[in-house]
Order: structure tokens, then C-alpha cells, then sequence
């Protein structure tokens, strides 16, 4: 007769074995208390692995919870009379940022990049202040180093002509080039 888990009847039992091993109930509880669950006996709490699906090691979430934001609908489909994307002031908001931004700036090819990342992010912020809300701006800036060469920027959108609209604006010394652009996007 075979015995799984060192379990024997108590009358084939000596008193030189080893006690026998905990049963299956006890086995449980004490694997659901490592668990994170209650021990028998108390009331179980609630605490942060309840409200994440992944937790660290001491019972902390891994990642805090993002919060949504209900928001009612407006109903509006374009903007208000006198709240349209306006180019022409944006068009000066880019002007004497970039001028003030790039005024003694002298072109190097590995600093291009992150100058050019931190330009447009600059020039969002700016001309976040003179658009009128519910318009989400879409800001591209292009550096190059000035030279004997010749450059043509383009650009397309697929938008609403009456209320999306765009402005750009160039800038230039003796050692760069920059083209910023911004796209104004009605949000319905």
C-alpha cells in the first residue's frame, strides 16, 4: 500500500517516525496568508493589492493610478464667435520667441537635437497663452547649420478650414537656421 506526502495510518505508525506532516486544511492557510490573505481568525484588510493587480514585495503598488477625468459633452462642433485660431498673432509669438531664443546661438551638430526639442516645447508653451481653449497645437521645429545650401519645408493636415488654421515663422544668423510652424486643431 502506497502513502503519499509521508502520511501513514496511526496503527502502522512507529513512535521512531517523524511526526506526519500538516494536513491539506492547515497547508492552505498558511499558503494563503503568505499570500497576502488573511490567517484563520482575522478579519481580512484591504490594503494596496486589492486595488492593483501588481504590487512589490512589501505590499506597495508598483505604479500609482491613473485617474480619469469625466468630463460632459459640450455639443459644440466648432469654436465660438471670436474664439478662432488666430495666425496671424501666433505668427508674432513665434517671431520674438525665436528671435530671443536664437539670438547668439551658434550651430553644433550634436547639440541641434535637444536645442531643437526644447525650442518647440518653448514655443508651445508660448503660444498656449494667445490660443483660445479647445485647440490642441501641434509644434514642429526644424534647425539646420547655415551654409551655401537650399532647403524647402512643407507641410499637409487633413482639418476643417474654417476653424483649424496653422502659423510659421523663420528665423536666421550667421550660423543656423530655424523654421518653427505650429498647427492650431479645433477640439470637438
Amino acid at each position: 500500500m502506497a502513502y503519499q506526502l509521508g502520511w501513514a495510518p496511526p496503527a502502522e505508525r512507529n513512535s521512531t517516525q517523524e511526526p506526519p506532516l500538516l494536513s491539506r486544511p492547515s497547508t492552505l492557510a498558511s499558503r494563503r496568508s503568505s499570500l497576502g490573505a488573511a490567517p484563520v481568525g482575522r478579519r481580512p484588510s484591504i490594503g494596496p493589492w486589492m486595488l492593483h493587480s501588481r504590487v512589490s514585495f512589501s505590499g506597495l503598488p508598483l505604479f500609482q493610478p491613473i485617474l480619469k477625468t469625466r468630463l460632459e459633452n459640450t455639443y459644440r462642433m466648432g469654436p465660438e464667435e471670436g474664439c478662432k485660431f488666430n495666425a496671424g498673432q501666433v505668427q508674432r509669438v513665434l517671431e520674438g520667441t525665436l528671435a530671443s531664443a536664437l539670438g547668439t546661438i551658434v550651430y553644433s551638430p550634436q547639440g541641434s537635437a535637444p536645442l531643437a526639442q526644447s525650442l518647440a516645447e518653448l514655443l508651445q508653451s508660448q503660444v498656449k497663452e494667445v490660443v483660445p481653449l479647445r485647440y490642441k497645437l501641434v509644434c514642429q521645429v526644424l534647425l539646420g547649420q547655415q551654409g551655401q545650401q537650399s532647403l524647402l519645408v512643407a507641410s499637409r493636415a487633413l482639418w476643417d478650414p474654417t476653424s483649424d488654421s496653422f502659423a510659421s515663422a523663420t528665423f536666421s544668423n550667421a550660423s543656423l537656421f530655424a523654421v518653427a510652424t505650429v498647427h492650431g486643431v479645433y477640439f470637438e
